[in-house]
């Protein structure tokens, strides 16, 4: 393969800063070949050359995002009897497919290139999809689980590889801004979006079951929409080709995520925060809707517009914590609004519910205002996708990037986890308090890590 990325200038100050040295103009003649333009767009920190790269991911995880407040009771039910069990082990399957991807997710595109392995990572949510569903009028729980692993791998290839491509082009001073606007359009469509769409599309599909399949199969229209987007509108040369050097075998870029966890400790420690950021989002989307839906009695058409409503919130302050943390210190904001403020929330969206009238108008209103705090707070964890590869060093950016990308879809194996584990012996609120507790245990290790040097002299 030819490592398109040794002889183009680039649009955009690379990370560490240096611009890079102008060469023979790029025969392709692409837009985004020439100087980036300092348009609204920009001034916003998305760079200009990934604005349909941000577009795609949110049409894609729009699509991937459908399912997600329903598919735990969905596959309970095309179980039978013993189907609850059954289906939290296959969302626990699932969420080890999406630890796992992750992390390719990252060392893959340094070897391929990020817009390659987000291409793979279509093509198998796609294959899969279709197969999962063909899966499920079976009740078989193998053929069920295998599937609905293999699909797994898709949305992190994608998503995580787009997430890799924005940080080997953005400059430092913008990373954090930059990181932010991705996880706006990440959560704009899981579960924001998806979960909109999904209110209208089941009763209009006919409701219960029905509609909840056949709102499934429409969002194989979103993922392959997403897909196009990026594959057709991004012609940013960094993510076309091998980013990792030449001279690094495949086992050695493979490899590398956890290498640069050995030699560099606090990257490790960093991406074990991350990993405790969304796991209570995932661990809610199983608890929450027998809790919200049934037993508070306000229906699955609430649960998913209280869902809609709550990361609505995460999507509006996502880029403004991105913002923040470049302008008053990245781990300032993530120890304060990220992880003290997301516990009090998390605590407020459990407890609120209970405390007012089941069932009532205004206590669903006030429900899920509590939910909104939790919602926005959790944004305050952005500047870890700054954070993360600051330990590690520009040399090592690449590897870095593959372990966070590994803790943000590892969160979803995670919060599984924790439910499968703490549920049936600490209910429901064992398991919220669970993730308050890995929140304090992630508050007292970040109260000893501090960004290098260089990153400091960056204004950090």
């Amino acid at each position: 393969m030819s490592d398109v990325n040794r002889n183009h200038s680039t649009t955009l100050t690379p990370p560490n800063g240096v611009p890079a040295p102008h060469t023979a103009p790029d025969p392709v003649g692409t837009a985004d070949t020439e100087p980036a333009r300092e348009g609204l767009v920009a001034r916003l920190g998305i760079p200009h050359p990934l604005r349909w790269g941000f577009l795609g991911v949110l049409v894609f995880m729009t699509g991937d995002g459908i399912e997600s407040n329903f598919i735990s009771p969905h596959i309970g039910a095309a179980l039978g009897s013993g189907g609850t069990d059954s289906a939290a082990m296959v969302i626990g399957i699932y969420g080890v497919a999406v630890l796992v991807a992750s992390y390719f997710a990252g060392v893959l595109s340094e070897l391929w290139g990020p817009r390659r392995v987000m291409t793979i990572g279509a093509a198998i949510w796609v294959v899969f999809q279709i197969t999962f569903l063909a899966a499920l009028p079976t009740g078989s729980v193998g053929l069920i689980a295998l599937t609905y692993f293999l699909r797994g791998l898709g949305f992190p290839l994608f998503a995580f590889s787009f997430l890799c491509w924005v940080n080997h082009t953005v400059a430092r001073e913008r990373n954090a801004t930059a990181v932010g606007w991705f996880y706006v359009v990440f959560t704009g469509g899981l579960p924001t979006l998806g979960s909109l769409i999904a209110i209208g599309t089941i009763p209009a599909f006919g409701g219960g079951q029905l509609g909840e399949t056949r709102s499934m199969a429409l969002s194989l229209l979103f993922v392959v929409a997403g897909w196009a987007v990026v594959r057709f509108g991004v012609h940013e040369r960094t993510g076309l080709g091998r980013i990792a050097p030449r001279e690094h075998s495949a086992a050695r870029v493979i490899a590398s995520g956890i290498e640069v966890c050995i030699r560099r400790p606090k990257v490790l420690l960093a991406v074990l925060i991350r990993l405790v950021n969304t796991a209570p989002e995932f661990g809610m989307f199983v608890i929450m809707p027998a809790i919200i839906g049934t037993e508070l009695g306000w229906g699955q058409s609430k649960w998913l517009t209280m869902t809609v409503i709550v990361y609505a919130g995460n999507i509006l302050f996502n880029a403004f914590f991105g913002a923040l943390g470049d302008r008053i210190g990245w781990i300032r904001t993530v120890k304060w609004f990220g992880i003290g403020a997301s516990a009090i929330g998390l605590l407020a969206w459990w407890y609120v519910p209970h405390l007012v009238p089941a069932g009532s108008e205004w206590g669903f209103w006030l429900a899920t205002a509590a939910g909104t705090l939790f919602g926005i707070m959790l944004a305050g964890f952005t500047p870890m996708g700054a954070i993360v590869p600051a330990f590690a060093g520009e040399e090592r950016r690449g590897a870095a990037m593959a372990m966070y990308a590994t803790a943000a879809g590892g969160a979803t194996f995670l919060g599984n986890a924790v439910v499968s584990v703490v549920l049936p012996w600490g209910g429901a609120g064992g398991v919220v308090w669970t993730f308050v507790g890995l929140y304090v245990a992630a508050f007292v290790v970040l109260s000893f890590l501090k960004v290098p040097e260089e990153a400091v002299a960056a204004g950090h």
